[in-house]
């Protein structure tokens, strides 16, 4: 569903992606982990057509986000650690401005909004305008907008940042849910634990480069995955 194929770039003289190649298969939960300024949010954004990449490519489902950007985030749904919303609109517009977007049939939007805000205890300010959320309450508008057009991949960067403990549990049913539909699901975490109990495959990256990706059984082994990423990073 996502293949990366030695995608560089560099900012600078600085190397943040250096020649990182690995695959995301259709069906699966796929954690992406790493230490701030390892490259994570530079790869993330690079896939979801945000940040051009000085070379290699990435496909998504068959198709180039260099060269088909539109049909690529046509699949997608990315949802950032600190949301950028359009703080000045109610969010209940922006949802709807999101779900025109992808061309959301009326009844289609209409139950996944209801179902998901009331999932987020949402459903009471929806009303609102934007800017008068809390960090973890517009984290909530950036998810409801995103599953509701019901994305075949979802890419997230530290998704469960902000989140109140309900809203991490939630979010981790709404993952499973989007998997037994058929989708793919890429995220970042610094939660450790998290990635290890969710994710079926993961890819572990160190100054750009890609140290180890695998089955997360196989990686682990017979350690936890905390200790075999502090190993790595000893290195």
């Amino acid at each position: 569903m996502i293949k990366i194929k030695g995608v560089s770039k560099k900012y600078g003289e600085k190397k943040a992606l250096d020649e990182v190649s690995f695959e995301v298969k259709s069906g699966e939960i796929f954690a992406f982990i790493g230490h701030n300024g390892a490259g994570k949010t530079t790869l993330i954004k690079s896939m979801c057509g945000i940040l051009d990449f000085d070379s290699g490519d990435i496909l998504i489902d068959g198709k180039s986000i260099k060269t088909e950007p539109i049909e690529c985030k046509k699949k997608m749904a990315y949802i950032p650690d600190d949301p950028e919303l359009y703080e000045d609109m109610k969010a209940i517009s922006f949802i709807n401005f999101v779900c025109d977007m992808y061309d959301v049939p009326i009844e289609v939007r209409e139950r996944n909004i209801e179902r998901f805000a009331k999932m987020f205890g949402m459903e009471n300010e929806l009303g609102n305008v934007i800017k008068s959320f809390s960090h973890g309450m517009k984290q909530k508008i950036a998810l409801i907008a995103a599953l509701s057009h019901e994305p075949k991949i979802l890419v997230m960067d530290e998704p469960f940042v902000g989140l109140d403990p309900k809203a991490i549990f939630d979010m981790k049913e709404v993952m499973r849910d989007v998997i037994k539909k058929g989708g793919t699901i890429f995220f970042s975490t610094h939660i450790l634990d998290m990635a290890e109990k969710l994710c079926d495959r993961v890819a572990i990256v160190k100054q750009g480069k890609i140290v180890k990706v695998g089955d997360m059984k196989e990686i682990r082994g017979d350690k936890s995955l905390e200790k075999v990423f502090l190993e790595l990073e000893a290195k």
